[in-house]
């Protein structure tokens, strides 16, 4: 079987979820499974220089792994216009003959390298995995207001309280070129039954969205913190900008410091690329919390030095999430997590027994549940003790395989080789 993998960024450069996810389904279906395959990253000036000649261009010591530059791309309309780049890219598809394309993300690639991968590989299989609301919304795929209220889903009035600079005709313009596009693929796959119900909300084709959850790397494991009976260390994981909800934890932070309640909070997580105006925000937020600490950008191998010196978990973002990392690798170190009610995070943590919910955005709530997680006797051990290990990266590897698989058709090993032109693949 031969898997060409298209990301957002590649996760030594930007380690978000979908970055680390994609990358590390690939790899486990390299090491474990033999699929021949290809990673691609696609990437711009801000991340990578790029060399001048060429869209390609290796990362690190992994010649199955490589960064792609595409220039023009629209937001706005997820739409790619570099002519000549595609060009490049469709010709590296046609020569790479793929069985099948998966595609993590369409940022910076954009809806038009959907329509060029069915055109010069028609006998591949593609699959997009929904790992956010991107392909429903234009406001960075948050469905989120502007005026940072929870959004149900797209809306013609709505939308265009959102975006008051623009007619209606530019909004039924993008939806109707994402769902052309997506008509095109042979299966999306969603990580959470919250977020495929969006885009069936939405008037999706229920029938063309299966769920595939997640799956995380296995590695070192924090060992619980000795505690002595309290459990008043707060740990923030993740990327520093306005959606994660760092302002939220701070202001939580700050009253309980008023209150008199002995706790920490340490901030786990980088600020590049974002705005001069949230970065004063935050810097005030955080001096106002004097028991919290920002500890900067961590990489994979730090997490768990950063975990072994935390209790709970906190997830305090604004928008609705899909289906977080951060709550599966606090449940890999044995963490409970304090997370929003709402969306993803709710579905990834149950209330009262492997964590603990507090109203979305609220910084006044966040505050009171953390005062209850520090200050109630046992409550640290109860809802520890009912943590499930998460869904493995060996074990979701296993199931892509056997979809990817069903999709070909169940191919016998014959059949895939004369497909090849006589050169047998593994898978």
């Amino acid at each position: 079987m031969r898997l060409l993998v298209f990301c957002h960024n590649h996760p030594d450069l930007q380690p978000g979820g979908t970055e680390v996810v994609a990358r590390g389904l690939f790899r486990a279906l390299r090491d474990r499974h033999g699929v021949e395959g290809l990673f691609l990253g696609a990437v711009t000036a801000q991340h990578r220089e790029r060399r001048p000649g060429t869209l390609f261009q290796a990362i690190g010591r992994h010649p199955d792994e490589m960064l792609v530059w595409l220039s023009h791309f629209d937001r706005f309309h997820l739409s790619q216009v570099d002519t000549w780049g595609l060009a490049e890219l469709a010709s590296f598809v046609t020569d790479y003959q793929p069985d099948i394309i998966h595609f993590h993300h369409l940022l910076y690639f954009g809806i038009e390298t959907l329509d060029l991968v069915r055109r010069v590989a028609p006998k591949a299989k593609i699959v997009v995995t929904l790992h956010d609301f991107f392909a429903l919304c234009p406001q960075e795929g948050q469905l989120l207001t502007t005026d940072g209220r929870l959004c149900p889903g797209p809306s013609g009035d709505g939308c265009r309280r959102c975006f008051p600079g623009r007619g209606s005709t530019d909004l039924v313009l993008r939806e109707i070129a994402v769902r052309g596009a997506m008509a095109g693929v042979d299966l999306l796959l969603s990580p959470s039954d919250f977020l495929r119900d969006r885009f069936i909300a939405a008037g999706w084709d229920a029938g063309r969205i299966e769920l595939m959850r997640n799956g995380i790397g296995a590695g070192a494991v924090a060992p619980p913190r000795a505690g002595n009976g309290q459990r008043r260390r707060f740990g923030f994981f993740g990327h520093i900008n306005r959606f994660k909800g760092s302002l939220v934890a701070l202001g939580a932070s700050a009253r309980l410091t008023q209150q008199g309640i002995a706790h920490d909070l340490a901030l786990h997580g980088g600020t590049a690329h974002q705005a001069d105006e949230f970065l004063t925000e935050f810097k005030a937020a955080l001096e106002a919390a004097p028991d919290a600490r920002h500890h900067g950008l961590y990489g994979a191998a730090d997490m768990p030095a950063r975990m072994a010196g935390v209790d709970w978990v906190v997830m305090p973002s604004i928008w609705w999430e899909n289906a977080p990392l951060v709550a599966q690798e606090a449940f890999r170190h044995g963490r409970p997590v304090i997370c929003g009610d709402v969306g993803g995070m709710a579905e990834s943590v149950r209330d009262g027994v492997d964590g603990l919910h507090f109203p979305v955005g609220d910084a006044v709530g966040l505050a009171r549940v953390m005062r209850r997680a520090a200050e109630e006797p046992g409550l640290w051990d109860r809802l520890a003790a009912n943590i499930t290990p998460p869904h493995g990266m060996e074990e979701a590897a296993a199931e892509h395989l056997a979809l990817y698989r069903r999709l070909l058709g169940a191919a016998t090993p014959l059949k895939r080789a004369m497909r090849a032109g006589g050169r047998a693949r593994v898978g």
